[in-house]
């Protein structure tokens, strides 16, 4: 179940908002991507790529593009005031030595321990697990974004990974097109609904036992706000 470039803006949107200055913040292919586009002006942060940038900036304007410059996935990208170029080997020296505070990555399915599968859909064709492992497993917070559904309308928050694994007991928190959910110490925690979703909803379409926290927030992506 594919989603519009609205839906992963809003969910870009509300990824961009666990970012604070100060960070250093890798930028997983897809909807991680779009995260720049989305800073407020008053937060400094680096954005690190595993290609060999540190400083990534907004997408350029059409037409603007450097075909030099871009992320991991090939997308050009600009770069901000005091960005840095180097090798792959120390992009992954800068990932192995626990420097990144933040990595944000798409996925395939979120177990309710926080196990991550976001590499391989076995019997597909797939170039390897490349970085992901690595972040997956050295950043100080992963953060997943994906749909709430797969393309069958299957939840991707299960008990149990049925996909191989990425990493284990990784993932801090996730952001899908329905709600914000925290992988706490003793299950998933439902924190935020994205509307027009509901609690029923979401609990719906999750394949894992949620606790509905004390005050769920609800946002309404069109207003950008809370109630």
């Amino acid at each position: 179940m594919g989603m519009g470039i609205d839906i992963r803006n809003q969910m870009a949107n509300r990824a961009a908002k666990e970012i604070q200055s100060g960070m250093i913040v890798n930028l997983g292919i897809g909807i991680p991507s779009l995260i720049p586009n989305h800073i407020s002006q008053e937060v400094e942060v680096l954005f690190h790529a595993e290609n060999g940038v540190l400083g990534m900036g907004p997408s350029p304007k059409e037409g603007e593009e450097d075909p030099t410059l871009c992320n991991a996935a090939g997308y050009p990208v600009t770069t901000v005031h005091g960005a840095s170029y180097f090798d792959s080997a120390v992009a992954f020296g800068i990932i192995r030595s626990g420097y990144l505070d933040m990595t944000f990555l798409g996925g395939l399915e979120v177990s309710e321990d926080g196990d991550l599968a976001n590499w391989i859909v076995p019997g597909k064709r797939v170039p390897g697990i490349g970085g992901a492992m690595e972040l997956a497993q050295k950043a100080k917070k992963v953060v997943v974004l994906m749909n709430h559904l797969n393309k069958d309308g299957e939840p991707k928050i299960v008990k149990q990974c049925s996909f191989p694994l990425t990493a284990r007991r990784c993932v801090s928190l996730i952001i899908t097109d329905m709600a914000v959910i925290e992988v706490t110490s003793s299950g998933l925690l439902l924190k935020e609904i994205i509307a027009p979703h509901t609690i029923e909803d979401v609990i719906a379409a999750t394949g894992a036992e949620l606790t509905i926290a004390d005050r769920v927030k609800f946002l309404d992506p069109k207003k950008e706000e809370y109630s």
